[in-house]
């Protein structure tokens, strides 16, 4: 059984944004009865492995957290969230498997929430993908490979297909449709919920540089005023002007 524990990590020291406070107001709304679990520097080890030491001293907080939500769900179990999650109602529904996921944009396995027993083996194997990796390259860049990334292939070893249906695999891994935890359309900008949505995933994603962020702002702006469909047929008239010179 998944236990009512919700994680979620805040490294850094920075103050919260107001935006991701009111996500996790939702949270105590919607699921009264459960512990809510912050993980940073004074619960999780940052050395704990050379991936997280080298994330952490350069200020890749993002990373550390890729680590330390499968420590957390290792440890005691229950629905790891970022911090810009929003939930629309309790999990009840959802949780009668021993793991659940879900997919998202480009029908990637969402790492935004995660929900699991204790222990579970998904999470061994998930952690051994960073015992003995780096964050710096030889060159001296970054491994910037995501946790999504690393989760999706995986669960495809497993035999999960990614076509966005809801899926059983191996030892009780049930993998949802995007309109359950990841209803957000990060490629278009639009909230695309249903009846089945019980949060959202905003993709705020605080930790990519400022004009990646305010390339998203303006793109969400744009949306907002001639909807996806002209956005995407607008995309994609581009692209093809931009492949004919």
């Amino acid at each position: 059984m998944i236990p009512k524990i919700v994680h979620y990590c805040w490294f850094g020291g920075a103050d919260m944004p107001e935006k991701l406070q009111k996500c996790m107001e939702s949270w105590e709304r919607q699921l009264p009865g459960y512990t809510i679990m912050r993980w940073d520097e004074q619960r999780f080890d940052v050395n704990m492995y050379s991936y997280t030491k080298q994330a952490y001293a350069c200020g890749k907080y993002a990373f550390v957290s890729d680590v330390a939500r499968i420590k957390a769900l290792q440890e005691y179990g229950g629905i790891y969230m970022d911090t810009d999650v929003e939930v629309f109602k309790p999990f009840d529904s959802v949780l009668e498997h021993r793991c659940v996921l879900g997919f998202e944009y480009r029908n990637w396995v969402a790492t935004s929430f995660i929900a699991c027993e204790k222990g579970h083996s998904i999470l061994q194997v998930f952690d051994k993908e960073y015992e003995n990796a780096t964050f710096e390259t030889a060159n001296g860049g970054m491994n910037m490979v995501t946790n999504v990334e690393r989760l999706t292939a995986l669960l495809e070893k497993q035999g999960l297909v990614r076509d966005n249906t809801f899926q059983l695999l191996p030892d009780g891994i049930a993998v949802y449709p995007k309109e359950y935890f990841s209803p957000y359309d990060y490629g278009n900008c639009v909230m695309e919920k249903t009846e089945n949505s019980v949060c959202a995933h905003h993709f705020y994603a605080t930790w990519l540089p400022w004009k990646t962020q305010m390339k998203k702002t303006v793109k969400r702006v744009i949306t907002a005023g001639i909807g996806k469909k002209n956005l995407v047929a607008l995309r994609n008239k581009l692209r093809g002007q931009n492949e004919q010179e």
